[in-house]
């Protein structure tokens, strides 16, 4: 069994990973793989790694918590990304650059370093407080998951969503016409 900050700590990297090699850079083609493909990591993270999420207290409002927080920043990804008909295609792609980037590596270091710090760095404080609230440590694991996988869940269906409001694409007109 793998501890819950190692289990923190992979889907992070996942996470990272697929979305920033989907994401970066200029026309990449939003199809169904593009789609489907972080549904099916969403898919495979929360049984792999949610045994059993808290149904009330406190604990529910953390985890509850980590999915508004990954609404939140899920939302501020798509903003970040342009979405547009591709002037050679005419199917929808998207660009998203250096500040996209930034926002998915400070949200995810953060992440990390809450788990690595919740073990390491104030673990007693950390335990005192779940203590007093009646909060358990999975708990705290389930609304980090909760908000990566809400996150990138987010910015998927977004992206979706913004590529099916693109207008209508233009049919090219041949190189002999666009002179006249």
């Amino acid at each position: 069994m793998l501890s819950e900050v190692t289990q923190a700590m992979i889907v992070n990297g996942a996470v990272l990973a697929a979305v920033l090699h989907s994401d970066l850079g200029g026309h990449r083609a939003i199809g169904p793989m593009r789609i489907g493909r972080p549904l099916l990591i969403a898919a495979g993270i929360i049984p792999l790694f949610i045994e059993s999420p808290v149904t009330h207290g406190t604990g529910l409002a953390v985890e509850l918590a980590g999915v508004a927080a990954g609404l939140l920043c899920g939302l501020a990804a798509v903003a970040l990304t342009r979405v547009y008909r591709s002037p050679r295609t005419g199917k929808p792609v998207s660009r998203a650059a250096g500040p996209y980037a930034a926002l998915w590596v400070l949200i995810i270091g953060a992440r990390a370093a809450f788990s690595y710090g919740s073990a390491h760095w104030f673990s007693s404080q950390l335990d005192q407080w779940c203590l007093t609230h009646h909060v358990t440590g999975a708990a705290i694991t389930d609304g980090l998951i909760f908000m990566a996988v809400a996150m990138l869940l987010t910015r998927t269906l977004g992206l979706a969503l913004r590529a099916s409001r693109l207008p209508a694409a233009t049919p090219a007109r041949p190189a002999a016409m666009a002179g006249r």
